[in-house]
Order: structure tokens, then C-alpha cells, then sequence
């Protein structure tokens, strides 16, 4: 399992989850090339180590287990993985 970032993001583009990521898998990060290009951020599920750190620091309930996805966010888990294939 691992957390998906869902359409709440895309207004906000807090970034206060990539900063308590321990593994760095969210991105992109305001510091990244195309940070002010991108959409929303994206949790790498080949990376993500299902802390709870993410979710516990987002200001707008965008992130969820991907096992949890509320039925609007579900299309989220394949634009989530998308992202880094």
C-alpha cells in the first residue's frame, strides 16, 4: 500500500508533506524544476514506506492509504502511479 495525493492538492500545492517525508518520495518539491508547472504533487508508491507522515501534515485532507480512497479520489491511485512510470 502506499498514500495517493488527491484532487484537494491541485489548489494548494502546500508542500508541507514532502517536507516531513522521510524517503523524499513526494514530489515535485518547491525547490524541483517544474514545481510551479505541476498540477499537484505526486507520493511515489515504489518509494512510499506507509509512514502516516504525509497525511498527518497535509493542510487540505488531499492524502489518503490507497486502500482508503474515498470513491471521488479513486481515479488518483493510476494518476499517482502514472506520474512515475
Amino acid at each position: 500500500m502506499a498514500y495517493v495525493i488527491t484532487a484537494p492538492c491541485a489548489t494548494s500545492k502546500d508542500a508541507s508533506c514532502s517536507g516531513v517525508c522521510p524517503v523524499e518520495c513526494i514530489h515535485p518539491t518547491p525547490d524541483e524544476p517544474g514545481f510551479a508547472e505541476a498540477e499537484q504533487l505526486y507520493i511515489d508508491p515504489l518509494e512510499c514506506i506507509d509512514c502516516d507522515a504525509c497525511m498527518a501534515a497535509c493542510p487540505v485532507d488531499a492524502i489518503f492509504p490507497e486502500e482508503r480512497l474515498p470513491a471521488e479520489h479513486a481515479g488518483y491511485a493510476r494518476i499517482n502511479r502514472e506520474h512515475y512510470s
